[in-house]
């Protein structure tokens, strides 16, 4: 597998899982802005709408947005844990989760990673639409579960963490939501995002 890549963009869910899976893979970072890789390649060329992630499977096949990406991977390298089996109301929430994730709480953000500085007016409808987004995810989280899914870790929970890790980049201070810096924190914990976000670069290694 070939996953391309932004540091710290929502590909990052991706790495995680893979990491988790002990998934052997490839990584070429993207700068989207320029649609190039780090190599000088035309990244359209794989993705033509420019973003990331996509992941190349071994036949040459590209499989782009993270839902599916991060479905294919458990499906086809995890267990229950990662993703329940099809037909199951676990199964269903799952997908409510990543299409949530996807649909509204990735798109919350949206506005501060533009091209444009906001006008005062925009960054406060932006921030009101953000705080609605992130209460959203501290009702799910009000009952004390662990992860999305109550107390079993799912591949909902990276892209979760990754897009919710995007608060401290923005300036958003998550104590308003305890429930959710306490999963935020304890999501950063996991071996597997510390070793991902390392090889991202946007942590540095502990010390041995």
């Amino acid at each position: 597998m070939h996953l391309y890549f932004k540091p710290g963009a929502c590909s990052l869910a991706a790495r995680i899982v893979l990491t988790e899976l002990n998934v052997p893979f490839e990584a070429t970072q993207v700068d989207t802005k320029t649609g190039l890789t780090a190599a000088g390649a035309d990244y359209r060329s794989i993705n033509p709408r420019g973003y990331v992630p996509a992941l190349v499977l071994q036949d040459g096949t590209v499989i782009t947005e993270n839902p599916a990406i991060l479905q294919y991977i458990a499906d086809r390298h995890g267990d229950e844990a990662q993703q329940p089996a099809a037909g199951t109301l676990d199964r269903a929430r799952l997908h409510e989760a990543l299409n949530f994730i996807s649909s509204e709480l990735h798109k919350a953000f949206s506005p501060y990673f533009g091209e444009r500085l906001l006008s005062q007016t925009e960054k406060e409808a932006a921030e009101a639409v953000l705080a609605r987004r992130i209460g959203d995810v501290a009702s799910m989280l009000a009952d004390g579960r662990r992860f999305v899914l109550g107390e079993t870790y799912s591949v909902a929970d990276a892209y979760l963490f990754v897009v919710l890790n995007w608060a401290r980049f923005v300036g958003l201070d998550l104590s308003r939501w305890p429930q959710v810096e306490r999963y935020v924190s304890s999501m950063a914990s996991r071996p597997a995002v510390r070793k991902a976000m390392v090889d991202e670069g946007l942590i540095e290694k502990a010390a041995a």
